[in-house]
């Protein structure tokens, strides 16, 4: 139909509950209009795709820093003795870590 203004036909099959999601995201955003929901979310969505590689690397530092702590404090309830050594060490890994949390944060904040 030449008078026409949207003249190009799309289409896709959804299962169940992806149908029950699309609902259910139409309803939170106050949407009754299944088609001018689509619309929408296809022309003016956004997909977010995080990269998780130094959330994982501060998950690495803090398992690192939590067993250091659990070895110091195993020797010191042994030997009674707590070294200069350890709490630097312990010092050196948790500045890594908050290093580490505050350019994810920074990052965040930029989103």
């Amino acid at each position: 139909m030449p008078w026409r203004s949207k003249n190009i036909n799309l289409h896709f099959m959804v299962n169940e509950q992806e149908r029950d999601m699309i609902k259910r995201k139409m309803e939170l955003a106050g949407i009754r209009n299944m088609r001018a929901y689509l619309l929408k979310m296809a022309v003016d969505g956004y997909v977010v795709q995080l990269d998780l590689s130094e959330v994982r690397e501060m998950v690495t530092l803090l398992r690192t820093a939590t067993n250091n702590m659990n070895q110091i404090a195993r020797r010191t309830n042994e030997t009674g003795n707590l070294y200069a050594a350890d709490i630097e060490d312990l010092r050196v890994h948790y500045n890594r870590l908050w290093e580490q949390t505050n350019g994810i944060l920074r990052k965040l904040s930029e989103l």
